[in-house]
């Protein structure tokens, strides 16, 4: 029996690895997965094994897709890429060499290959422009990409890239399909450097993960009634499973998000409830001269209403199963042969 293939960009990535966790845990043996990752890794073939298989491709190397299957195809998952979380320093180049140009050599690769449609990630820096005047986001509001900071030519790219992939649908018959992201919520180990502005940087709600596990009183910044969107990667792998198997004709760009805005106090408030081994010896402290957060929640009503999706995890849902996942780290293997260390927080 030939198997359908469904291909996986960037699976080395945190999204790419829940993904194809996902996938394995939820497809029948009629399917195989492909991940693929700049890297040589062996974690995907050893914990998934007869579902998974692994290619190492370099997006911004063509010659690198010969190791791809050419045919039964099914579909594409494009998470690869360059963004300003992974890169140290500033390189704008590399931002159009692996948004643009790579994706058009993911594109022409699924045309070849036969896929029938596209997942793509799009920025939530699309909107820059809406934050602090607009707190509701919808799906299809015209772009205001920002045109200063580290944010700006990424942001760029990654819409040239997404006008790339809907000239593919027109031209070639490729439903594509886009998630537009904010933070996505996800435990990962402190191996894993982030970057803010080029310079490592640790995350705010990781942050306070840390200090409330340490029974250490956490900050509130600015208003505490301002929030955001909090969405979590098991509510991301559920937009991924259902734009997979969604009619083509609803295609198009998608908000991930849950609907509704979290505030700040009630975010801190959950994860001292969560995490702290005595809530009596956490606490908040208001800095209310501190900056405010953005200050938005994303609109799902398309997705709703075109794909059936239904938000499964609030906020104390989503640090709950946080929480365990933390305590299972069940990625070890794979964080420790990536990075060299899968330990939990310190």
């Amino acid at each position: 029996m030939t198997r359908k293939r469904i291909v996986v960009f960037g699976a080395t990535g945190t999204l790419g690895l829940y993904t194809v966790d996902w996938l394995a845990s939820n497809l029948s043996t009629e399917w195989e997965v492909i991940a693929t990752g700049r890297r040589p890794v062996t974690f995907f073939e050893s914990a998934y094994p007869d579902m998974v298989s692994y290619a190492q491709v370099n997006i911004d190397d063509e010659s690198t897709f010969a190791s791809l299957p050419q045919e039964n195809v099914y579909a594409v998952v494009h998470f690869a890429g360059a963004l300003p979380a992974y890169m140290e320093g500033y390189d704008p180049r590399a931002y159009v060499r692996s948004n643009v140009m790579g994706t058009l050599n993911v594109l022409e690769y699924a045309r070849k290959s036969g896929a029938g449609r596209i997942i793509y990630t799009q920025t939530i820096s699309d909107y820059d422009g809406y934050f602090g005047k607009q707190t509701e986001l919808m799906d299809d509001m015209p772009r205001r990409v920002p045109f200063t900071g580290d944010h700006s030519v990424y942001a760029i790219t990654k819409c040239a890239a997404e006008d790339i992939c809907r000239n593919y649908e027109q031209e070639y018959g490729i439903a594509f399909f886009g998630l537009r992201l904010p933070n996505i919520y996800c435990y990962m180990p402190e191996s894993k450097t982030l970057f803010h502005d080029g310079k490592p940087a640790t995350s705010s709600y990781r942050l306070m993960i840390k200090r409330a596990l340490e029974g250490l009183d956490l900050e509130v910044w600015g208003d505490p009634q301002k929030g955001m969107d909090l969405i979590y990667v098991k509510d991301f792998c559920q937009m991924v499973w259902r734009q997979l198997f969604a009619d083509v004709d609803k295609s198009g760009m998608y908000n991930v998000g849950t609907g509704r805005m979290t505030s700040l106090d009630e975010l801190v408030s959950t994860i001292i409830e969560v995490f702290a081994k005595d809530t009596s010896t956490s606490k908040k402290v208001y800095r209310p001269e501190k900056h405010d957060c953005v200050n938005y929640f994303m609109n799902v009503d398309k997705a709703r209403k075109n794909l059936g999706y239904e938000p499964q995890y609030g906020p104390r849902e989503l640090f709950e199963d946080y929480k365990r996942e933390m305590e299972l780290n069940r990625f070890a293997g794979f964080f420790s042969e990536r990075y060299g260390d899968a330990s939990a927080y310190r």
